[in-house]
C-alpha cells in the first residue's frame, strides 16, 4: 500500500538529503554499505537457486570497485580487472574440490563484480562532478519521482501489463507516467536545484526534463532484472532491511541502471570530455 511505503521513506529522506549534502566520507561510506547489504542478497538469492557465486570475494570486491571511484591513487579499471582474475582462480580452485557447475558460478561472480560494483560506482562518481551535489540532486529526484509516477499512474490507469512474467503488476501507463511524470517534476526541481548551483553550473530545467525523462525511461529496465532474478530461483524479496520495501538490492534495482546512464547524460549535457 501507498502509505506503507511512505511510512519507510518519509523518515529516511531528511536523513539520505543531508548525507548527499555532506557528500566526502559520509556519503561514500553509506553508498559502500548499501552496495555491501545489496551484494550479500545477491549472493542469497543465488545460493537458493542452487549457485555457489564467491560470496567473500564478492563481499571485499564490490566495495572496493565501487570506491577506487572515490579514493585517489586507485584506478577503477585495475581494480576491476584484478577483481576479475582473483574470481577466475576462485571458481578453478572450487572445480577442482568438487563444485559441479563453477563455470555458471564464475559467470554469476562477475555479473556482481559489475552490476553491484562497477555500477555502483557511478554513484560516487556523479557526487565527484563538478557541482555534483547538485547534479546528484537532479538525477536523483529523477529516480524518486519517476518511481512515485509510475506507482501512482499504474495503480489509477493500468490496464495492459508492460511485462507479464517479469512483473504482472507493471502496467504501460505506469510506465508512461513515470516517463512523463519524472520529466516534469525534475524540469521543476532542476530549476530550483539550478538556484543553488549558480550560473554556469548546467544545472537548469531543461537538463532536470532530459534526466528525469531518462530516469523514467530505463528505470524500469533495473527494477525488472531484479524480478527477473527473483523470478528464477523463486524469492519474494531480495532482503527485509527496509520492512515493505524489502531488502537493499530491491530499493537500488532502478538505481544502479539509471546512476550511470544519468553520469554520462550529464558529461553530454556539458560538454564534458568522458
Amino acid at each position: 500500500m501507498l502509505q506503507d511505503r511512505l511510512a519507510v521513506v518519509v523518515p529516511l529522506l531528511p536523513l539520505a538529503v543531508w548525507v548527499i549534502y555532506l557528500g566526502g566520507m559520509v556519503y561514500t561510506g553509506l553508498i559502500l554499505v548499501v552496495l555491501v547489504l545489496a551484494t550479500r542478497e545477491y549472493v542469497r538469492l543465488f545460493r537458493v537457486g542452487g549457485q555457489r557465486p564467491a560470496g567473500a570475494l564478492l563481499l571485499v570486491g564490490v566495495p572496493v570497485i565501487a570506491g577506487a571511484r572515490w579514493l585517489p591513487g586507485l584506478e577503477p579499471g585495475w581494480v576491476l580487472a584484478l577483481a576479475l582474475v582473483a574470481a577466475l582462480l576462485w571458481h578453478q580452485i572450487a572445480y577442482e574440490r568438487g563444485a559441479p557447475i563453477s563455470g555458471t558460478d564464475f559467470a554469476i561472480t562477475v555479473g556482481g563484480l559489475v552490476y553491484l560494483g562497477w555500477m555502483g560506482g557511478y554513484f560516487l562518481a556523479l557526487r565527484a562532478l563538478p557541482h555534483g551535489l547538485w547534479w546528484s540532486a537532479v538525477v536523483f529526484s529523477g529516480v524518486w519521482l519517476a518511481d512515485s509516477a509510475a506507482f501512482v499512474a499504474g495503480r489509477a490507469f493500468g490496464r495492459h501489463r508492460l511485462a507479464p512474467r517479469l512483473s504482472p503488476k507493471k502496467t504501460w501507463e505506469g510506465f508512461v507516467g513515470g516517463v512523463v511524470g519524472g520529466a516534469l517534476g525534475t524540469a521543476l526541481l532542476g530549476s530550483v536545484w539550478g538556484l543553488g548551483a549558480g550560473p554556469g553550473s548546467g544545472v537548469d530545467w531543461p537538463a532536470g526534463l532530459v534526466l528525469g525523462a531518462l530516469a523514467g525511461l530505463v528505470g524500469p529496465i533495473g527494477d525488472l532484472g531484479i524480478s527477473m532474478l527473483k523470478r528464477q530461483t523463486g524469492v519474494k524479496d531480495s532482503g527485509h532491511v527496509l520492512a515493505v520495501h524489502g531488502g537493499a538490492l530491491d530499493r537500488i534495482d532502478s538505481w544502479l541502471v539509471v546512476i550511470p546512464v544519468g553520469y554520462f547524460a550529464v558529461l553530454i549535457l556539458n560538454g564534458w570530455p568522458h
